[in-house]
């Protein structure tokens, strides 16, 4: 089984890895790290590569940039570490990952509400919880 962490490009990835950390502590399970690249950022990124240097960019590259964020973010962890990089949806992406790994919980960064926005999260973290076959813990930041 595996500890799925999954983080994007802010600073609340941090909260999910260590979440993700003290669980596979506690299960002495290995963290996958997974950063998943919207078709839109790979369509951008596509796009920059031509307008750079006239080429185009593989999916293999795309998922190597995608990989590199999630190694970033596992970079001070202390348990064994996967650094995933996926493209897709982000929700879909997290949630077939997951179930592919026999995932023993999936941790995702939520953001801090107002009191009367408490109820929902992002659409990534509400897709997840709502959807995962195993638990899903979410990280709120301080």
């Amino acid at each position: 089984m595996a500890i799925v962490a999954a983080v994007d490009r802010s600073a609340r990835a941090a909260d999910a890895v260590e979440e993700a950390e003290r669980l596979a502590e506690a299960f002495d399970d290995p963290v996958h790290v997974v950063h998943v690249l919207t078709r839109s950022e790979f369509v951008d990124m596509g796009r920059t590569a031509a307008e750079e240097v006239g080429g185009s960019i593989s999916m293999d590259e795309v998922k190597a940039a995608a990989r590199a964020v999630a190694a970033e973010a596992a970079a001070d962890l202390t348990v064994p570490t996967e650094a995933v990089g996926l493209v897709g949806d982000p929700a879909d992406a997290i949630l077939e990952y997951a179930d592919e790994h026999d995932a023993r919980y999936v941790v995702v960064a939520g953001r801090r509400r107002s009191p009367t926005g408490k109820a929902v999260f992002g659409s990534v973290t509400q897709s997840v919880l709502l959807n995962a076959d195993c638990p899903v813990v979410t990280s709120i930041e301080q």
